[in-house]
């Protein structure tokens, strides 16, 4: 099941940051350094009862000229559009100010389920005030919370699941899903129809779940493909995709269906954090992942220049060390016909199974040369190890105390595994369970 998406909203100082911190169960926010934009949307992987989602924090919508507020309007709205529930959270010490009515009048053109939460209602004495928010037209129940102290948030809670879309998944086994992720301007758009062109043979054109997108089927070699399309970010314009620096909701979207992530970087500007940024959603999600150096054709080369690019991506990729490179360019064809080909053996190694037996030497192998470290007050002992799950690998070791593993040493095993398999371009998950 595909998750879905929340986003918060409502004008400065209602409280959305403390209710994504207390949704997510944690402080997080994220700086990203650039001029003219100093409030980004915060996003993060919430859980409640059974159901995953990712959640939006935004920031303040007023009607006020403030230094930087259309960024701040601009940002807001892309995480509405990309919502499949909104969370209008709103102030019960204060009274229904022009800035509500102003967001108000922003949701109702959504045609989305909208929950109406009105924060800081810690004393009971509160609530006639905070029902004076059905002015504002919103077709909902208005939900009664406090951040600070945990009030309501349950009953928010079990409100947006209750609302949020059941996605179900219509991939058919023999397909490989892909998807095009990076910065704008990187050339997404050039490769993706590179990619369409190179191949010829197109099958069907599904709409997408996420809004706007068009996933798109194609067969080359007798293997079939979906290239899983980033939401439009295309059908928007560039200036749309200047200011949604991160293209984070659409990233996200798109990487949960996919089996193979592409990131894709400008070859001729080179690396920078935002690549670093995006590329950790595939990551978290523990996808395959190939990185495209896109315009390739216009960087000046010489015999050392590949290499020299490829320590470079090694270096600024360390967390994921596991992603293979290639250097293309959309405008010359460059390469494009080897994508797919790339594609195909980074899902094959995720889908490997190794026999126990082969697991076992490898594993107790890597053990008796470099025994583990003393770590938490005593020593890991390994007894066994099995595969337990594909897409990404899995190998469980069974050992006497699982907290004695230190992470140095889990890294040690998963190079040893590497260097006998070919696990290129996916991630490995080693997990330890003690031995009953």
């Amino acid at each position: 099941m595909k998750k879905g998406i929340v986003a918060i909203v409502g004008k400065p100082n209602v409280g959305k940051s403390s209710l994504f911190n207390r949704i997510i169960g944690e402080k997080k926010s994220i700086v990203y350094d650039e001029p003219g934009v100093t409030r980004d949307r915060i996003y993060a992987k919430a859980s409640w009862l059974t159901r995953d989602f990712n959640i939006i924090d935004t920031g303040g919508i007023e009607l006020s000229d403030k230094p930087f507020q259309e960024n701040i309007r601009i940002q807001a709205q892309i995480a509405i559009d990309e919502a499949d529930v909104i969370v209008f959270l709103c102030d019960g010490r204060s009274e229904v100010s022009d800035d509500d009515y102003l967001i108000a009048k922003m949701l109702k053109k959504t045609n989305k389920p909208i929950i109406l939460a009105v924060n800081k209602v810690d004393d009971i004495s509160l609530s006639y005030n905070a029902y004076e928010y059905y002015k504002l037209g919103i077709d909902s129940d208005i939900i009664l919370c406090s951040t600070t102290h945990g009030i309501g948030i349950g009953d928010l809670l079990d409100k947006i699941i209750e609302l949020l879309p059941k996605y179900e998944t219509n991939k058919k086994e023999d397909e490989i899903s892909f998807c095009l992720i990076g910065r704008p301007n990187v050339g997404k758009s050039s490769l993706y129809n590179a990619i369409l062109n190179e191949e010829r043979v197109i099958v069907s054109n599904i709409a997408g779940t996420t809004r706007d997108s068009i996933d798109t089927q194609f067969t080359r070699d007798g293997q079939k493909y979906t290239i899983i399309d980033t939401a439009g970010l295309r059908k928007k314009g560039k200036d749309y995709e200047a200011i949604d620096k991160y293209a984070a909701i659409r990233a996200l979207s798109a990487i949960e269906k996919s089996d193979v992530v592409l990131l894709v970087i400008d070859g001729q500007k080179g690396i920078v954090e935002q690549d670093k940024s995006i590329v950790s959603y595939a990551v978290e999600e523990t996808k395959p992942l190939i990185i495209i150096v896109n315009k390739w054709d216009l960087v000046e080369k010489n015999e050392r220049t590949m290499n020299e690019y490829i320590k470079d991506l090694q270096g600024s990729f360390k967390f994921c060390s596991y992603a293979t490179f290639m250097f293309v360019s959309a405008l010359t064809k460059q390469r494009i016909g080897q994508i797919t080909d790339e594609i195909a053996k980074v899902y094959k190694n995720a889908s490997k199974h190794i026999s126990t037996s082969i697991i076992n030497e490898i594993i107790l192998d890597a053990y008796a040369f470099n025994p583990t470290p003393d770590f938490n007050g005593g020593r890991l002992k390994i007894y066994y190890a099995n595969q337990v799950a594909t897409n990404p690998p899995v190998i469980v070791l069974f050992v006497n105390d699982p907290s004695y593993l230190h992470f140095s040493y889990k890294r040690y095993l998963e190079n040893k595994l590497r260097e006998r398999i070919d696990f290129s371009g996916t991630p490995l998950k080693i997990i330890c369970r003690a031995r009953e």
